[in-house]
C-alpha cells in the first residue's frame, strides 16, 4: 500500500504557532525578498492572534531584525507572518542639508498595529527610496508630504497622529507593505538605480539631478501665495 504523503501548507497552522516557530531562531529574523506571494497579499488584521507576551516578544524581534538590516521600519510581513503589525524607528542621521531637504527627522521607535494612513493636502515629495525585501536597488518615489495616521499601539492604545517629512514617507511605506504593495508599484521605473549608482551618482538632497539624467519626470512644488 502507498504511504500517505502529508499535503498540509505550512502556512495553514494557527499565526501564533508560526511565530513562535520564527523566534526559537537565534539571531535576527530572515527577512523575506520580492517574489513570495506573502508581500503581495493584504495582512490580516490584528485581532489578538498573539497573546500579549508572544506580541511583545515579536515585536522586540521585529526592532531588533531592523535595526540588524538597517533600516527604518520593518512590517510583520517582510518576515513572512501575515499580520498588520509593523515597527519604524529612524534616528535620521544625516547631514543638515539632507535633513532640510527631505524633512528627515528623528522618528522615535514605535509599533503600528492596523495601521492606515490618508493625505493631508494635495501636496506630494519625491525621494529616491529604498526597500529591504528589494535589497540592491532604490527608486524615486512620489508620496504624499503629510499624511494622518490612524492606528493602535502594541498595548492597545488608539493612534491618530499626522506626520510629515521623512516620517511621513516611513509610515506609508512600511503600511503599504501590509496592503500587499511594494515601494516599486508607486517608483518612477526610470530612476530604478543600483544601490552603487546612487551612491556614485545620486547622493544629492533631491532627485532632480537624477531626474534630468534619467528621463523621468518629478511632481511640481505647489505656488506659494501672491506677494
Amino acid at each position: 500500500m502507498a504511504s500517505v504523503v502529508d499535503q498540509t501548507n505550512p502556512n495553514d497552522r494557527p499565526i501564533a504557532e508560526r511565530v513562535e516557530e520564527l523566534l526559537a531562531r537565534e539571531g535576527p529574523l530572515p527577512i523575506v525578498a520580492a517574489g513570495d506571494p506573502v508581500l503581495r497579499r493584504p495582512a490580516e488584521p490584528f485581532e489578538g492572534q498573539l497573546g500579549p507576551a508572544l506580541l511583545a516578544r515579536f515585536v522586540g524581534a521585529l526592532r531588533r531584525t531592523m535595526h540588524a538590516a538597517p533600516g527604518v521600519g520593518l512590517a510583520a510581513p517582510q518576515v513572512g507572518v501575515p499580520l498588520r503589525i509593523a515597527v519604524v524607528e529612524d534616528p535620521a542621521p544625516v547631514p543638515a542639508d539632507v535633513r532640510a531637504a527631505r524633512g528627515r527627522v528623528p522618528l522615535p521607535f514605535r509599533v503600528l498595529v492596523n495601521p492606515s494612513y490618508e493625505a493631508v493636502g494635495a501636496e506630494r515629495a519625491a525621494f529616491f527610496e529604498g526597500c529591504l525585501s528589494v535589497p540592491g536597488w532604490q527608486a524615486v518615489v512620489a508620496r504624499h508630504a503629510r499624511v494622518r495616521l490612524r492606528a493602535l499601539d502594541e498595548h492597545g492604545v488608539a493612534v491618530d497622529e499626522e506626520f510629515g517629512g521623512w516620517p511621513a514617507r516611513i509610515v506609508q511605506h512600511e503600511t503599504d507593505h501590509l496592503d500587499g504593495t511594494l515601494y516599486l508599484d508607486r517608483a518612477e521605473l526610470r530612476s530604478l538605480s543600483s544601490n552603487e549608482a546612487v551612491a556614485e551618482r545620486w547622493t544629492q538632497p533631491t532627485p532632480e539631478r537624477a531626474a534630468a539624467a534619467l528621463g523621468f519626470a518629478l511632481p511640481k512644488r505647489p505656488s506659494g501665495p501672491p506677494a
